[in-house]
């Protein structure tokens, strides 16, 4: 097995020197690629790495990858080589843990999926983007340390490390499920990039989500006092926790004395693990109907924001694609563009620069306000930019790219996400609120997938 882990270094060492050397298209395409992931890491040179390791394999130069590129530019490759060269379009980044040491590798567990996987190392080195790395460099990893690092296919059932990786080492749970939130924050497109289904799963989620917000507020968007809206959303989460229950097979109608009976746990129990999860509906199911095996997807506990909560007004607009959105300033904003002199109200121009900058105000709220406002926005636009060129049509994405603001949907909050990873982000949480005194009357709020 040795020949062909130093036969895969040898090839991925020579793809990297391809892309890096490369100029024209292929070196701009690098480029392009480069600032828009940069934008949303640390900037390290790990990061950096990451970026031209995940380039090589999901990249696109026109119609094509760099791998195929490289393929088309070296004819003498064996058929074996391209087999394992087109391979890596499989490559992913992950946060995986050490389950195993073997003779030959390592065992990893996925912690987004749960999948487990073989990766081999030669006797001196592992595979990486651009050096050899030594093995004395992991003969420190142990069972349950935790790996922040790309694999690729070596063979059906092997694989092998792809480019440098970060050593967290052992985790307790609440630093492990800021892990995961971090990962979900910088690599959102590697989420559940091992597992398809569950990815499905979770944008359909996301669209049962949407059907049930427009049914119980009649519509897609909504403005209301924050105490107001957050007095909804509660009225609204309920709804949908008994829905979860009712797919889940459970009686909602008996009480939780009857489900305690049938289930045989205590009722003591479920209230308590109740408690701690927010009432989340799956979250208790699983308490409630442990043998329930179809379960593999949680929808987490969606809550406003206890900041929004005293605001004056909180619009709250719900899609398809993009999820759930919180403005509780969207109302000037619209203000502004209705306005006859714009320029006049007291703010603005804090304000559309605050919805250029700010995160959570996506690439669909600026398209929204361009269907709803089409001739004001480009209007304020042009002032604000002081471009009177500046057109929705042609310049409105690239303005928003500018700005990081991905241009397609990535999956949202609301989406469901493995059973696993809820049940790991209610444990931290479970912790951290034994560790913390409470202050009178405090609730905390309980998320199935978010950063501790």
């Amino acid at each position: 097995m040795d020949v062909i882990v130093k036969r895969a270094q040898t090839l991925k060492q020579a793809l990297v020197d391809f892309v890096l050397d490369a100029e024209g298209e292929l070196a701009q395409a690098l480029e392009v690629y480069a600032a828009a992931q940069s934008r949303r890491g640390n900037g390290d040179n790990n990061q950096q790495d990451l970026i031209i390791d995940s380039f090589i394999t999901e990249g696109k130069v026109g119609d094509n990858s760099p791998i195929e590129l490289f393929i088309a530019s070296n004819a003498d490759l064996s058929e074996s080589d391209r087999h394992l060269l087109n391979s890596w379009h499989r490559s992913f980044i992950g946060l995986f843990t050490i389950t195993q040491i073997l003779p030959d590798g390592l065992e990893l567990m996925n912690w987004l999926t749960a999948k487990h996987y073989i990766v081999l190392t030669a006797k001196n080195y592992i595979v990486t983007s651009n050096s050899y790395e030594k093995q004395k460099e992991i003969s420190r990893f142990q069972i349950g340390d935790i790996l922040l690092t790309r694999i690729s296919p070596l063979t059906e059932n092997e694989w092998i490390f792809s480019g440098t990786h970060t050593f967290m080492g052992k985790l307790g749970k609440p630093k492990l499920a800021v892990a995961i939130g971090n990962f979900k924050d910088n690599y959102k497109s590697h989420l559940y990039s091992d597992a398809p289904d569950l990815l499905e799963e979770a944008w359909q989620s996301v669209e049962q989500y949407h059907q049930q917000f427009v049914d119980f507020f009649s519509s897609d968007e909504v403005t209301l006092p924050g105490y107001q809206l957050n007095k909804k959303i509660v009225e609204f989460q309920e709804i949908i926790s008994n829905k979860y229950l009712q797919a889940a097979g459970l009686d909602t109608s008996k009480s939780l004395d009857e489900i305690a009976a049938e289930a045989g746990i205590g009722e003591e129990e479920i209230a308590a693990a109740a408690k701690e999860v927010g009432v989340d509906s799956n979250a208790v199911s699983q308490m409630l109907n442990g043998k329930n095996g179809k379960q593999k997807m949680v929808a987490p506990k969606v809550d406003l924001p206890a900041d929004l909560r005293k605001a004056e007004q909180v619009t709250a607009i719900s899609h398809p694609r993009w999820g759930l959105i919180f403005l509780p300033t969207h109302t000037k904003f619209t203000n502004i563009l209705l306005a006859d002199d714009w320029q006049s109200i007291a703010g603005a121009e804090k304000l559309i620069r605050h919805y250029l900058e700010n995160k959570s105000i996506n690439a669909y709220v600026w398209h929204r306000l361009a269907k709803q406002y089409p001739t004001q926005l480009e209007k304020v636009m042009q002032d604000f930019l002081q471009s009177p060129e500046f057109s929705l049509s042609n310049d409105l994405d690239k303005l928003l790219q500018e700005f990081g603001k991905p241009i397609e949907p990535e999956l949202p909050e609301i989406a469901s996400v493995p059973l696993h990873l809820h049940n790991l982000f209610q444990e931290a949480l479970t912790e951290v609120n034994k560790s913390k005194p409470k202050a009178k009357g405090q609730k905390q709020a309980a998320k199935g997938f978010q950063k501790g």
